[in-house]
C-alpha cells in the first residue's frame, strides 16, 4: 500500500466530500417547501401596535418584523367575532358558507359544551398541508367546537396544546349567565347552565382545569418554541392563535409584564404578545430556517374599544371607524404583518384588499398542494401581493361584511356600501333603533380612512353596482332568514359532553 499516495488522496478527497455534502445540503434546503406560521391574536385592534400607529404600547419586536417584512393595511377578517372569523381562516370560505356564523343554541359564537362545530367534512388548511407532507400544529385557542369530532386532532392537526374556546368562558361566567337567564326566562339560552372549568388540553387530553389564565401567553410561547425545535428539520405549519388581549375588560399577562405598560392590563397583554413574537423570530434565526419560513401576524377581529373618546383601555382601532363585533372597518380590517426574509422585500407595504380566507389557497399554491375540490372556496392565491410583484392587485371584485346572518355591507375597490336595513343588531354607524339604517351609505375607505363622508348621493351608479353584488351574496351565502344556495352543513353532535366535568376540583 502506498501510504503517501493514500494520505494524499485522503487530503484531496475529504474536503471534496465535505463540499459535495454541503452542496447537497444547500440544494436540499433550497428545494425544501417553506414553513408557515400564522399568529392569530384575539381582539387586537388596528391601532394597538406601533407599526400601525400605537403610541401607548411598546412593540419593538413587531417594529422589527415590519421593518424586515411587509405591512398589509387592507387585510380583512370575515367576521367581527371569534368563531366565524376562525372558521374562515381554516376553510378559506366565508363563515356563512360553512354555517359557522349562527346557530340556534349558541348564537354567533360557540359556547362550552356546544352541540355544534366545524363539520368534519370540511377540508382545513391543516389538512391541505398535511397531505403535502407537512407537520401541523396548533398552540392556542381553537373555538370551532369542543366535541371530539370537531377538535384540532380531527381537523388535520398532528398536535394541539391550548384551550377549546375563549378564555373568558369559565365556569364562573357560566354561572353568571345562568343567573341572568333565571331572572329573564325569555333570554336566549347560551349554554351557561353547565359550563365546566376552563380546560387546557394537550391533544385530546385535559391536563389542567381550570387553567391559569395569567400564564397562557408565556406557556403558549414556550410550547411553540419547543414544537418548532422538534419539527424544524421538515416542513411545518404552526397555527398560533394567542388568547390575548381577549374578550375580558382586564386581559391577563404574566407577572413579568403586569403593570409595566402605559395602558393597564390591555397594554400589558399586548407587550407580552410582542415579547412572544420576538422569541419566535429569534428561534427561527437560531435554527437557520428564517429564510424558509413565512410568518404572518394578524388578529381575529378588531378591538371592542371603550365608548369614551380617547380611552384605549379596551384597545384602539384608530384611525379606522367603529368597534369590534360590528361590520365597521375597525372590526374587519386588522393589523397584519408578513415576514419572509429573502422573499418579502424589507420595509414594504401592501394597500390591496386581501383576507384571511386567502391563506388556504395561497399556502396550497406555494407548496403545490391541492385546493379542496367539489366545493366553493372563497379565498384567493395572494402570493403576488405577498411578494410585492409589480402591478399585483386585489383579487376581489366584491367582499362581503356580515353581522352574523345579516349582510350589512359590501366592498368593491375603494368603495364600501352599507346596504339599507329595516332592522339590525349592531349597525356600526347608527344606534340600534333610530331607523337610520334604512338609508344606503357609501364610503371611500381608501381616501376616507375614518369613514366620515357618506357619498351615496354623489355616486348613485356605484351604489347600484354594489347593491347588485349584495343581492348575489344573499342568493349564495344567505341573509337573515333566507337560505343561501351555496351554504354547506355545520357539524352537529346530538349529545355533547364537557371536556372536563363541572364538579372538577377548583
Amino acid at each position: 500500500m502506498n501510504l503517501k499516495y493514500d494520505s494524499m488522496n485522503t487530503r484531496i478527497l475529504f474536503p471534496l466530500a465535505v463540499l459535495l455534502v454541503g452542496l447537497h445540503t444547500f440544494a436540499s434546503a433550497a428545494d425544501r417547501k417553506p414553513n408557515f406560521i400564522v399568529v392569530y391574536t384575539d381582539n387586537l385592534g388596528y391601532g394597538d401596535i406601533e407599526p400601525f400607529g400605537s403610541t401607548v404600547h411598546r412593540t419593538p419586536h413587531l417594529n422589527r418584523m415590519a421593518k424586515e417584512g411587509r405591512k398589509f393595511t387592507h387585510f380583512c377578517v370575515t367576521a367581527g367575532v371569534c368563531t366565524p372569523s376562525r372558521s374562515s381562516i381554516m376553510t378559506g370560505s366565508y363563515s356563512q358558507r360553512v354555517q359557522m356564523h349562527d346557530n340556534p343554541r349558541d348564537g354567533w359564537v360557540l359556547r362550552p359544551v356546544s352541540p355544534y362545530g366545524l363539520h368534519p367534512d370540511e377540508v382545513t388548511v391543516a389538512e391541505v398541508l398535511k397531505d403535502a407532507g407537512y407537520a401541523t400544529g396548533i398552540i392556542g385557542k381553537w373555538h370551532l367546537g369542543d366535541q371530539l369530532e370537531f377538535m384540532p386532532n380531527q381537523q388535520g392537526f398532528d398536535y394541539f396544546f391550548g384551550i377549546p374556546y375563549s378564555d373568558d368562558m369559565t365556569q364562573e361566567a357560566g354561572e353568571r349567565a345562568a343567573a341572568r337567564m333565571k331572572k329573564n326566562p325569555e333570554a336566549p339560552n347560551l349554554g351557561g347552565l353547565a359550563w365546566p372549568p376552563l380546560p387546557l388540553l394537550e391533544n385530546e387530553k385535559v391536563i389542567e382545569a381550570p387553567v391559569d389564565r395569567d400564564g397562557l401567553t408565556k406557556r403558549y410561547t414556550e410550547k411553540a418554541l419547543e414544537w418548532i425545535e422538534d419539527n424544524h428539520e421538515k416542513p411545518f405549519f404552526l397555527y398560533f392563535p394567542q388568547a390575548m388581549p381577549g374578550s375580558t375588560s382586564k386581559p391577563f399577562s404574566s407577572p413579568e409584564f403586569r403593570g409595566k405598560s402605559k395602558n393597564g392590563p390591555w397594554g400589558d397583554s399586548i407587550e407580552e404578545l410582542d415579547w412572544s413574537q420576538g422569541q419566535l423570530l429569534d428561534k427561527l434565526v437560531e435554527l437557520g430556517i428564517a429564510e424558509n419560513t413565512l410568518v404572518i401576524w394578524t388578529s381575529d377581529n378588531g378591538a371592542p374599544i371603550n365608548r369614551t373618546p380617547g380611552d384605549v383601555s379596551r384597545g384602539s382601532n384608530q384611525p379606522l371607524h367603529g368597534r369590534g363585533y360590528t361590520t365597521a372597518e375597525g372590526a374587519f380590517r386588522v393589523p397584519t404583518i408578513m415576514w419572509w426574509p429573502g422573499t418579502i422585500a424589507a420595509g414594504t407595504e401592501c394597500a390591496e384588499l386581501c383576507t384571511t380566507m386567502d391563506l388556504l389557497p395561497t399556502f396550497a399554491g406555494i407548496v403545490g398542494g391541492d385546493v379542496p375540490t367539489g366545493r366553493k372556496i372563497d379565498g384567493k392565491n395572494i402570493l403576488p401581493l405577498i411578494k410585492g410583484e409589480a402591478d399585483s392587485k386585489s383579487p376581489y371584485g366584491a367582499f362581503f361584511y356580515y353581522d352574523g346572518p345579516q349582510l350589512q355591507a359590501v366592498r368593491s375597490g375603494p368603495w364600501k356600501l352599507f346596504v339599507p336595513l329595516e332592522s339590525f343588531r349592531n349597525h356600526p354607524h347608527f344606534g340600534r333603533d333610530d331607523g337610520s339604517g334604512e338609508k344606503a351609505l357609501l364610503f371611500n375607505v381608501v381616501d376616507d380612512i375614518a369613514s366620515e363622508n357618506d357619498v351615496a348621493d354623489v355616486h348613485p351608479d356605484i351604489v347600484e353596482k354594489l347593491m347588485g353584488f349584495a343581492e348575489a351574496a344573499r342568493a349564495d351565502l344567505g341573509d337573515m332568514n333566507r337560505k343561501g344556495s351555496g351554504q354547506r352543513a355545520i357539524g352537529k353532535n346530538a349529545n355533547p359532553t364537557p371536556r372536563v366535568h363541572s364538579d372538577a376540583k377548583q
